[in-house]
């Protein structure tokens, strides 16, 4: 080895630091990450999928839209944020789609989105039986994933009057509810306090499975 030229020894050496490298970083380090994460973190490390029926219905970490075949919202159930992530060749597809994450990318004058917030204001003014003046930014307005699984208690605030009536259950029910899947701050300073629309949604429909709604 020490008759080969120097420029030599140091290529093979730097292959040899390649391949160490190569199968500490590329192999056995993830492999050891996906074993503990599979054993102390199994249900995070797996996407936190939800379960209702025995059923995966969805991930507490993606939005979900709530709607009919033609894309109108469903009134018994609370409504996510407004979604730019849509598969524009799929007229099924309505928003919330994960494999198209995205923002509108519209700055906050731009006459398109202005007009768009106002639509979406009167349209939630009409459906929610509010005025505009409650309706609060995340109604109107996409996260910049266009997955944010929660709404703010504002906006889950001016829904429950209309899941409420249209599942004939008591306002103050609904309300419980809302108040048991806010979350607050994380770490108490961290982000602002949401609701995770999903997993209120879930909770809505065994509720009004043992009521027999």
């Amino acid at each position: 080895m020490n008759r080969l030229p120097v420029i030599i020894r140091q290529h093979i050496a730097a292959f040899r630091a390649l391949l160490v490298f190569t199968v500490l970083c590329g192999l056995v380090y993830p492999a050891v990450m996906v074993g503990v994460s599979q054993l102390a973190f199994h249900k995070q490390a797996n996407g936190s999928m939800v379960s209702f029926n025995g059923k995966v219905v969805g991930s507490s970490l993606l939005c979900q839209e709530f709607v009919d075949a033609k894309g109108n919202p469903l009134p018994r159930y609370f409504q996510p944020r407004p979604s730019a992530a849509v598969n524009a060749t799929d007229k099924t597809d309505y928003g919330c789609d994960p494999g198209f994450s995205a923002a509108s990318n519209l700055g906050p004058n731009n006459p398109d989105l202005v007009q768009l917030i106002k639509q979406r204001q009167q349209a939630i003014a009409a459906f929610d039986h509010v005025p505009v003046s409650q309706i609060p930014p995340d109604a109107v307005t996409a996260s910049g994933s266009g997955l944010d699984p929660g709404i703010s208690p504002q906006n889950a605030a001016i829904q429950v009057n209309r899941v409420a009536a249209a599942r004939h259950l008591p306002v103050a029910t609904v309300k419980n509810l809302v108040a048991k899947y806010t979350q607050g701050r994380i770490l108490g300073f961290l982000g602002e306090p949401r609701v995770n629309v999903l997993n209120l949604n879930i909770a809505l429909d065994q509720l009004t499975a043992k009521s027999g709604g």
